[in-house]
């Protein structure tokens, strides 16, 4: 099936109430950034596209990197903006969220695909339930999860694998009562009636193939997408970078492997990954980025503002971050003269917790020329 910039928006779903006021929260994105569903994602700057938009459209550039592309938002955004966009994680499951709809032109999930997708197997695969059995999720929702698991691997088409992969991601994500995974059991005093924790899995994944199918479409450029280490990429003939490192937070941490190691299993039926059975949730081992701690990240800062020397570097960065802004304008300006700071007020919504100070913070974008 395929689906062009030129097609008429789609009615929303009343059932994806949330998703649809989200969706039109400012008419002065781009139209089709204006579809992507916001995922209950740390850090994720969806909230924040009409101000990122904004800045980014003063800006002269036709190429665009995002080494950090996370929920995949703002790598949409660029896209949407018709811009060329190489986009990277060095986790799993944002490259394949990215790959479903940052790199995926045309290709959706038709209605044969998505028979092929809940076929019932026969002696199918069991691990995801015999592995988070009273962990995550009912027992029937973790053998639906293992069957189109299966079933993925079946279907010829990488962008079709990718879409199916993504749906049953941002599936996983609305069904679990706070959006990450680093509590197990008995869920129930989460339970405040939202419509999200009584669907089945099956019933979410098929919104979730609604929702994917919807935000597919062309802008008349190739953009790429690869799992990758920033580090080990060689920039070239890139206009510019958006940067949204996993900053150090002045509390707490920024290990999204902790929060949200069952999304990256997923998203490779764990191939590759060590589960370290010891651990309630059942987690996979952390990967090293520098980012994460106070001894190495400066010195990875002024690294990635040396290997993108030669692009518009534009940072994404809070005010509950380490290293301070001051120390990061004195780092970008030894590779670039030009530099403006935009500023805003922002309220995370991640979590459940009311009173949370760290999440009123102000959000920057450091523009660098």
């Amino acid at each position: 099936m395929q689906a062009t910039a030129g097609l008429p928006a789609k009615t929303s779903n009343p059932r994806e109430t949330e998703d649809c006021q989200l969706s039109l929260f400012n008419l002065d994105l781009p139209r089709n950034a204006g579809r992507y569903p916001e995922l209950r994602y740390m850090g994720s700057k969806h909230r924040l596209l009409p101000w990122i938009h904004n800045v980014l459209r003063t800006l002269d550039f036709q190429t665009a990197a995002d080494p950090f592309v996370g929920s995949g938002c703002v790598a949409y955004l660029l896209k949407s903006m018709g811009k060329k966009v190489l986009a990277s994680d060095f986790l799993n499951f944002p490259t394949v969220l990215a790959i479903a709809t940052v790199e995926n032109d045309n290709v959706q999930l038709d209605s044969r695909a998505t028979d092929r997708l809940l076929k019932p197997i026969t002696d199918g695969p069991r691990f995801i339930e015999e592995t988070f059995d009273g962990v995550f999720f009912t027992r029937e929702d973790l053998r639906f999860l293992d069957r189109v698991s299966a079933n993925i691997e079946k279907l010829d088409d990488t962008y079709q694998q990718a879409l199916a992969r993504a749906a049953l991601i941002r599936s996983c994500l609305k069904k679990q009562p706070r959006g990450v995974f680093t509590v197990s059991g008995d869920l129930s005093h989460y339970d405040d009636g939202r419509r999200d924790l009584h669907l089945s899995m099956e019933q979410h994944f098929l919104e979730q193939v609604e929702t994917f199918n919807d935000v597919v479409f062309t802008n008349g450029h190739r953009s790429t997408v690869r799992r990758a280490d920033v580090f080990t990429i060689k920039p070239h003939s890139i206009d510019l970078v958006y940067l949204d490192p996993p900053y150090v937070p002045r509390s707490d941490d920024n290990c999204y492997v902790k929060r949200y190691h069952f999304l990256e299993g997923l998203s490779c039926y764990w191939k590759g990954l060590r589960i370290m059975q010891d651990t309630k949730v059942r987690k996979i081992e952390k990967r090293y980025t520098p980012f994460s701690y106070r001894k190495t990240a400066i010195e990875a800062f002024e690294s990635l503002f040396r290997l993108y020397r030669e692009s518009i570097i534009v940072l994404s960065y809070s005010s509950n971050g380490f290293p301070d802004l001051e120390v990061l304008k004195k780092l970008v300006r030894r590779y670039k003269s030009n530099v403006t700071i935009h500023e805003k007020p922002h309220r995370y919504h991640f979590g459940t917790h009311e009173h949370v100070a760290r999440s009123e913070v102000k959000e920057y974008l450091v523009v660098a020329r």
